[in-house]
């Protein structure tokens, strides 16, 4: 007897997670502005979860590729193209979508916000970004015979003027033989979807990369001073850095100009631009 798989036909989407760094207000005008970390969301104009904020995405039409689907999708929803993006995970829980069960390719992007006009496009009322912070409310370690298990629970916020979006998640982590092991659940979440655990699982990823990629320069302009540089990196990594220990390892990153930033209110600071020769080290 021949055994056969039976087939089943899903619907396949993309989602996009565009990360991008803006300015917050100035205190005064001898001081930069703060910077902030903000992720692009698009308010859906459609069932399901109408009315709600999510990650820009599209179902993949039958002849394309991952890849195009995404960029078709930036371009009519939000006035975004040809921006890079990689591809971060793929979510298949047979209940993430009510309508039928939907599987969905996640894509995490980096931008220069200052070079992007963005414009709401088809099936979405709005898009804007959003500051985000991750609060840790509560964290729990289990040692195990063969490793151990932490348990947090994190309160995410995201901003946009007056508008508010919360969402609360329980992220554990059992690290086993050398293995991680990641899982996480939605407590409550303003968002639509599954997104909450997109965001999170992206801000992980982002925060990682950070240390040994130059992922962080597609957050930059094409000239940039090193302070500035230096304030983007602190936001990706979540924590402060030397200034004299941060310049001596980026400084084969960049290439000094002849330019200087045009400012007023403090002293012009030199600009830099991105050394395309770099090659890789642990940040």
């Amino acid at each position: 007897m021949i055994c056969q798989d039976t087939f089943y036909r899903h619907t396949v989407t993309v989602d996009s997670i565009i990360f991008t760094v803006g300015n917050g207000l100035r205190e005064s005008y001898r001081k930069l502005p703060e910077k902030k970390l903000q992720v692009l969301l698009a308010k859906r104009a459609i069932e399901p979860h109408a009315g709600k904020w999510g990650f820009i995405g599209s179902i993949v039409r039958d002849e394309e590729r991952f890849d195009d689907a995404i960029q078709r999708s930036l371009k009519e929803k939000a006035n975004i193209k040809d921006i890079y993006l990689e591809q971060l995970y793929t979510w298949g829980d047979p209940k993430r979508d009510p309508r039928e069960r939907v599987i969905s390719a996640s894509y995490m992007g980096l931008i220069d916000s200052d070079n992007i006009k963005l414009k709401a496009g088809s099936s979405v009322d709005d898009v804007k970004w959003f500051d985000v912070k991750v609060s840790q409310e509560k964290e729990k370690t289990i040692e195990k015979k063969e490793g151990y298990q932490k348990t947090e629970d994190l309160e995410i916020t995201l901003t946009s003027e007056k508008l508010v979006l919360t969402s609360k998640v329980k992220v554990v982590k059992e690290f086993t033989k050398g293995n991680w092991i990641i899982y996480t659940q939605i407590l409550k979440s303003d968002l639509a979807f599954d997104h909450a655990k997109m965001l999170i699982y992206a801000l992980e990823r982002l925060k990682n990369k950070v240390e040994y990629t130059t992922i962080a320069f597609n957050l930059m302009p094409e000239k940039f001073t090193l302070t500035e540089l230096q304030q983007v990196y602190e936001i990706l990594l979540d924590r402060p850095l030397l200034k004299a220990n941060f310049r001596r390892k980026i400084y084969d990153m960049v290439v000094e100009t002849e330019e200087y930033e045009e400012t007023a209110g403090h002293r012009p600071s030199k600009l830099f631009t991105f050394n395309t020769n770099w090659q890789p080290h642990v940040f």
